[in-house]
């Protein structure tokens, strides 16, 4: 499951309400219709006291999952489900026609393994990618740490020939901002939006304030050892706003040799000449330096800080999605 496709927590649900002796299931879809609102890998965590958390459809089929997920944990047996899902049951959570759902039922403890449970939840924690390989019709499965780079890559879980079932697990996608500017005020909240979940840093306390971002998560720390702190892997997208090289440059030398799949600066072609230059004085290869998207963001003509906000989130989620 890509973790970044609606975060539901279902597995963490899921462990603990069977550790708190209420039993519980895990519902994980593993087929569906192309335009559903729920992709394949979606997971909703069902108690044995009838409590839910996450989604495997939007609404058309959950209740239907619930109960036969207590009737599974009662026979303590996996079982495939498919529905039929009508043109109008589908139109009702925003699709233009219905289709076909299959969802895996897992009960806890008999069919999905709990050290197994556990480990996928430690795991997901320390933000370490991994996929639970199961039989597609009976499900109890394992994690496996290495292969299926396509579908990690792609975050795709699916059905594969021989028909195992493989859930991606993806850490969850990161947005790091430098620079508790104006553009990063609009930026962070939409990038919360699509599914990152951001952080800005910034040494400066009267840039980088509560009140300024509320609700956001604020480093005021150099660039350069917060982003080193941070461990940033292939999940994480950094942009540098601060348009002052003594906090930039650092950030980006520090950037350019990590895992991060984006990376961008804001500055004009001019400032970022300039930028450029700099950065081969200090050592770095044209190669690592071409890494860097500037000026930031897409040419839309953007001319505010939030038009700014959007044509950098619209350019990090092509790079995410191989458009860029």
């Amino acid at each position: 499951m890509d973790m970044s496709d609606g975060l539901s927590g279902a597995p963490e649900k899921a462990l603990g309400w069977h550790k708190a002796g209420r039993g519980a299931v895990l519902a994980t879809v593993v087929e569906t219709w192309g335009s559903a609102p729920r992709r394949a890998g979606a997971q909703m965590a069902i108690s044995g006291d009838g409590e839910i958390a996450g989604s495997v459809s939007g609404g058309c089929v959950e209740g239907a999952v619930a109960t036969a997920a207590q009737e599974a944990l009662a026979a303590g047996r996996g079982r495939l489900m498919e529905f039929g899902v009508s043109d109008g049951d589908a139109f009702a959570v925003g699709l233009a026609c219905g289709g076909t759902i299959r969802v895996l039922v897992e009960p806890v403890g008999t069919v999905l393994d709990l050290h197994v449970l556990e480990d996928l939840v430690k795991a997901r924690a320390a933000r370490r990618a991994v996929a639970y390989v199961c039989d597609v019709e009976t499900g109890g499965g394992g994690l496996v740490f290495d292969g299926f780079e396509a579908r990690f890559r792609a975050d795709r879980s699916g059905v594969e020939e021989d028909g195992l079932f493989v859930a991606i697990h993806n850490p969850p996608l990161r947005m790091i901002v430098v620079g508790a500017v104006h553009i990063a005020q609009a930026l962070l909240p939409m990038a919360r939006i699509a599914g990152f979940d951001p952080v800005v840093i910034d040494p400066r306390s009267a840039f980088g304030s509560a009140a300024r971002f509320p609700g956001e998560r604020i480093v005021e720390d150099w660039p350069d050892e917060a982003l080193a702190a941070e461990g940033i892997d292939a999940r994480t997208a950094i942009v540098t706003l601060t348009h002052d090289p003594k906090l930039d440059d650092p950030a980006l030398q520090v950037a350019i040799r990590s895992e991060a799949f984006y990376i961008g600066a804001l500055g004009s072609s001019r400032t970022h000449a300039k930028r450029v230059a700099r950065l081969g004085e200090a050592g770095f290869s044209a190669e690592e330096v071409a890494r860097i998207s500037g000026p930031v963001g897409l040419d839309i003509g953007a001319a505010n800080p939030g038009e700014i906000a959007v044509s950098v989130l619209a350019e990090v989620v092509a790079a995410l999605r191989g458009k860029a």
